[in-house]
């Protein structure tokens, strides 16, 4: 037990030191307007380097990662259903479903599944 904690004492200290080391090498000038500025081969930048993205398809993206995780959530309950009884397993299960589907409502009634307005 005692040699785990030495070991992890000496995994944490060596970490440290070179996060610490990095810092130290890795230090910007963040007064320096030249180096902050966009590389185009050597000349100035004919146009904004940050082209601007759709907020509709940041939320497309969003919504699809909460069912992404709902589905993630719903294979535990199906491979649960022979270790609990039945009639907790239907009412859990039938409860997440019914949460689910309302929050799918919503989305479709708040024109969010569509790609075009």
């Amino acid at each position: 037990m005692i040699i785990l904690t030495i070991m992890s004492l000496i995994m944490i200290l060596i970490s440290s030191i070179l996060m610490t080391i990095s810092l130290i090498i890795s230090k910007k000038s963040l007064l320096d307007r030249e180096k902050c500025s966009p590389f185009e081969c050597g000349f100035d930048p004919k146009s904004l380097a940050r082209i601007p993205f759709s907020l509709h398809f940041f939320l497309i993206t969003m919504i699809f990662l909460i069912f992404d995780v709902e589905i993630a959530l719903i294979f535990p309950i199906i491979s649960s259903f022979m270790l609990v009884n039945f009639f907790i397993w239907y009412k859990i299960s039938f409860f997440f479903i019914i949460i689910l589907l309302i929050g799918l409502y919503h989305e479709w009634n708040q024109n969010m599944l569509n790609w075009t307005n």
